[in-house]
């Protein structure tokens, strides 16, 4: 790995100063027992955040300093976790570490997806160009599927960030919630036509393809477990979906066994099929895979509630529910109220992503809407799927600020 130069070293240095200043302040401290109340199931002051996974050529890319590229790679890793709270003044927890992951991977399936991306800069379009047409006389092309880890690349990252401010931040080795994906890749290499006609034209192929997959994760579990690859999955560590692993309940020291850490799932793929073709072609899938995990996070852009009552209300280890805008609100409201369940709201985020000035009005009566839906539930606002806040950071603060005093009106323990 190239040398760190002494101007980047600098910036760097600085930016750890920095985030230890917002992981000690009182801010923070408010913020942590914000987490805490969700994580034991006390329904308190619910979180707010802004995600930028979609435009961190707005928040991030135009605040680098550093010239190397392997100082630019940490100082991206710095800005990232000090976006939430620098820019927008949400409820992002800071901690007084350096995070750094084993470089783990699983894939399910041995073909490689064949994706074109949009040309326009920034854009986050594209289309999937079916690797496999025809499920049963390509069947064979799924097989190969693999994982692995690189400690090496893990171990040189370590080293590198410890040396240049271990003595600020310390590095902390931390853990995601462990996937399981199976949906997603197989509408990648198939796309979404070819795999809605496959459910009827070879319903037979599907499921053995949702096995190939769900056989595959089970062994790279088993592979986490032989290998010590597994680390706690609390406090301020990462959930998919960008939230984060405060809980009470799963062991945050001397983790052995995935029965002992957090797990993901979702199938936003299936969310226009019957309930009962789900509970045919996916739940029994993901159903196994749940008994590998501790607790379960569940959801992305998907309909949840059709698929509540018979389904996902099944999972005794489930704990954070995601509720897009393209679920009915108010009736995943009623399924989970009083229950130990988050509510994982992702509001519509047109009403910070239309050019011109926000419509507060507009915006505070959609609140009062998903704030009364969620009343009497642990509830968690995150809003994601934001393509642009036009690189006006004031934007994403008012957003943020119009969400909690939304909150603190409307919503009711």
């Amino acid at each position: 790995m190239e040398a760190i130069q002494p101007k980047d070293r600098e910036i760097l240095r600085g930016l750890a100063q920095k985030q230890l200043a917002y992981a000690n302040s009182p801010e923070n401290e408010t913020i942590l027992k914000k987490w805490d109340a969700l994580a034991h199931g006390r329904r308190e002051t619910p979180t707010v955040r802004l995600l930028f996974s979609n435009f961190p050529h707005e928040v991030i890319t135009p605040r680098l300093q550093c010239t190397g590229e392997a100082a630019r790679s940490i100082e991206y890793s710095l800005l990232n976790t000090l976006v939430g709270r620098e820019l927008f003044d949400d409820d992002t927890p800071i901690s007084p570490t350096f995070d750094i992951s084993w470089n783990t991977w699983a894939k399910p399936f041995g073909a490689e997806a064949h994706i074109t991306r949009a040309k326009e800069a920034n854009s986050n379009g594209y289309h999937i160009d079916p690797v496999i047409e025809d499920l049963d006389a390509e069947f064979d092309k799924l097989k190969g599927g693999s994982f692995g880890v690189d400690r090496e690349s893990t171990l040189e990252r370590v080293r590198l960030t410890e040396d240049l401010f271990g003595d600020i931040l310390p590095v902390r080795m931390v853990m995601g919630s462990l996937s399981g994906g199976l949906t997603n890749g197989l509408v990648a290499l198939m796309g979404m036509e070819n795999y809605y006609c496959s459910m009827y034209d070879y319903p037979e192929r599907v499921h053995e393809a949702m096995d190939m997959a769900t056989s595959l994760y089970e062994s790279y579990y088993d592979f986490l477990e032989k290998e010590g690859l597994l680390l706690p999955t609390c406090g301020i560590s990462p959930v998919a979906q960008e939230s984060f692993a405060f809980n009470d309940e799963l062991p945050c020291e001397n983790v052995t066994r995935t029965t002992q850490c957090w797990g993901f799932l979702e199938s936003q793929e299936t969310t226009a099929v019957s309930a009962k073709t789900f509970g045919e072609f996916v739940f029994p899938y993901q159903d196994r895979l749940v008994k590998r995990f501790g607790l379960l996070s569940y959801g992305c852009c998907e309909r949840v509630d059709a698929i509540w009552p018979d389904y996902l209300s099944k999972w005794d280890k489930l704990r954070k529910l995601s509720v897009s805008p393209f679920n009915n609100e108010a009736q995943v409201g009623e399924y989970l109220r009083g229950s130990n369940v988050v509510y994982y709201s992702k509001p519509r985020a047109e009403f910070v992503t239309n050019p011109g000035p926000m419509d507060e009005e507009a915006l505070r009566a959609y609140f009062k809407g998903v704030c009364e839906a969620a009343s009497g539930c642990l509830f968690e606002m995150a809003q994601r799927e934001v393509g642009t806040i036009f690189g006006d950071y004031e934007r994403g603060r008012r957003y943020v600020q119009i969400a909690k005093e939304c909150i603190e009106e409307y919503w009711k323990p």
